[in-house]
């Protein structure tokens, strides 16, 4: 009886009392103590309005029903499929839409229900992934402050593929913990692009030297990247770097020289498809055959000198007991190296001179800036021990 009363009230009701007047039959239709025949007819007369003229009215049918798990399934997915507006609390908060529904309405590319569906609650893996194959830069910066999404390192490395030129999207991904080294790498080669088209765009370099001092700034960082990763984590970077043209001889002999022999080893035993652990008997054994290792690798052969005396300096006096970790370029094993393959024929090794030339000028930079920073910091110490005499 008041659902009739209430269809015929409704048709000529103004907006404001319409609105209003929905919410109360939605509350009354989840709250209320309504008999069999009364809950069908308020059912019905919803759907009804589901043809309601003011999107207000069906914006109350979805503000009341959004989170309800009690909720009319037939409304819950009209209105998820009604304009952005309305949508939106559903696509946000109901339980009744099932992940093929919401990647449904992720792929129609609208802002409001994209942005919707990235701040859900315990947002599952296809939706993400979804979300990171078509969704604009905000509404993946969405996804990545969503605590409750899970997200699994495909989508992140697409979402790096589409947005890693955004700063935000980059200090965001770089806070995660559960980010994977290749993940960070392909983040440090979107910063290092972005650095040098600004640097090229405003004509303070020209664009070859610009993207060769961004790519050796890349090919520093991801050695860095390597030695403080997980043992687990090495060779999926290797993989990833090889799999992106990233793994380059010129990487290799930086790992080898940074005395980060353990991506050195991974990324032969990737380039050769040979076992790490013949891999690594053969780099540490002076008797071995690394040079047919080298080759199995498919490395070029004018760059083979400066490997072998790596290895015959490493063999000889270790990692030289410089600082760094594995991380930075020692510059003493740079230098015997340097002065070893300066022996070769000149014209063969050109090249490898030149950047033997610049790894040496850059580790005499570091080892300068290191020695700098222990002065001042000897110093600061002397300071304050005469500070403390004083005041005593």
């Amino acid at each position: 009886m008041i659902v009739r009363q209430f269809l015929s009230w409704v048709r000529t009701a103004p907006t404001g009392d319409r609105v209003e007047a929905t919410g109360a039959l939605a509350r009354a239709y989840l709250y209320s103590d309504l008999s069999d025949s009364d809950r069908a007819a308020a059912e019905g007369a919803m759907v009804m309005l589901l043809d309601d003229p003011s999107p207000l009215v069906r914006r109350a049918l979805a503000e009341v029903f959004a989170a309800s798990e009690d909720a009319p399934p037939t409304l819950v997915h009209a209105l998820a499929c009604d304009q952005p507006d309305v949508a939106a609390p559903v696509l946000q908060r109901s339980p009744l839409l099932f992940d093929a529904d919401l990647v449904e309405a992720v792929a129609t590319g609208e802002l409001e229900r994209q942005t919707a569906i990235a701040a859900r609650t315990d947002l599952p893996c296809s939706v993400a992934a979804a979300i990171a194959e078509v969704g604009c830069a905000e509404v993946c910066l969405m996804l990545l402050e969503n605590q409750n999404a899970e997200v699994v390192p495909f989508s992140l490395d697409r979402i790096v593929e589409r947005h890693g030129h955004l700063a935000a999207i980059r200090d965001v991904l770089l806070g995660r913990g559960d980010l994977p080294a290749s993940t960070r790498q392909a983040i440090l080669v979107k910063l290092s692009q972005a650095l040098a088209d600004f640097v090229t765009a405003r004509q303070w370099l020209a664009q070859d030297r610009a993207r060769r001092i961004a790519r050796e700034a890349c090919e520093k960082a991801t050695v860095t990247l390597a030695a403080r990763s997980p043992d687990d984590e090495v060779r999926p970077l290797i993989r990833h770097l090889r799999e992106s043209g990233q793994l380059t001889t010129g990487l290799m002999l930086r790992a080898l020289l940074c005395g980060n022999v353990a991506l050195f080893e991974e990324a032969l035993a990737e380039l050769a498809d040979i076992p790490l652990s013949r891999v690594a008997g053969i780099v540490h054994d002076r008797r071995a055959g690394f040079r047919a290792l080298y080759d199995r690798a498919g490395l070029p052969i004018s760059i083979f000198p400066a490997f072998r005396e790596a290895l015959d300096v490493m063999r000889e006096d270790g990692h030289l007991s410089e600082p760094g970790g594995a991380s930075r370029l020692k510059r003493r094993m740079i230098e015997r190296v340097l002065t070893r393959c300066e022996n070769e024929t000149r014209d063969e090794i050109e090249p490898l001179l030149m950047l033997l030339r610049r790894y040496a000028a850059e580790a005499a930079r570091e080892e300068a800036r290191l020695f700098c920073d222990e002065l001042v910091a000897d110093d600061r110490i002397e300071t304050d021990a005469d500070m403390q005499l004083v005041a005593a």
